[in-house]
């Protein structure tokens, strides 16, 4: 996971990895992508489906934690670049998108 672009990789239909533009230390670790997992019903609670798919950054800041390989904390996603927020926030929701709406695109 050592790329500097911001071009998504589709990794599975239940997954996709993101190039960070700005990488974040984990610890001791250099995150310079993220994986992110389909949201299922139960990681989503307490967030609107709606603010999600809007971008909002109260929404991503709760349910990116919950979805993200290696686990973000708040305060990670807190400290995520403007440009990789709205990166990742795209691919989640198109996670929310249905087949047949993504099939007619």
């Amino acid at each position: 996971m050592s790329n500097d672009t911001t071009t998504p990789t589709q990794v599975t239909g239940s997954t996709c990895e993101v190039q960070l533009d700005s990488p974040l230390m984990h610890g001791e670790q250099r995150i310079t992508s993220i994986v992110l997992r389909r949201p299922r019903a139960g990681e989503l609670r307490g967030v609107s489906l709606t603010h999600l798919l809007q971008l909002d950054v109260g929404a991503l800041q709760a349910v990116l934690p919950r979805i993200t390989m290696p686990t973000l904390t708040r305060a990670e996603v807190d400290q995520l670049d403007p440009a990789d927020l709205v990166a990742l926030g795209t691919e989640v929701a198109g996670f929310l998108v249905p087949k047949a709406a993504r099939a007619a695109a």
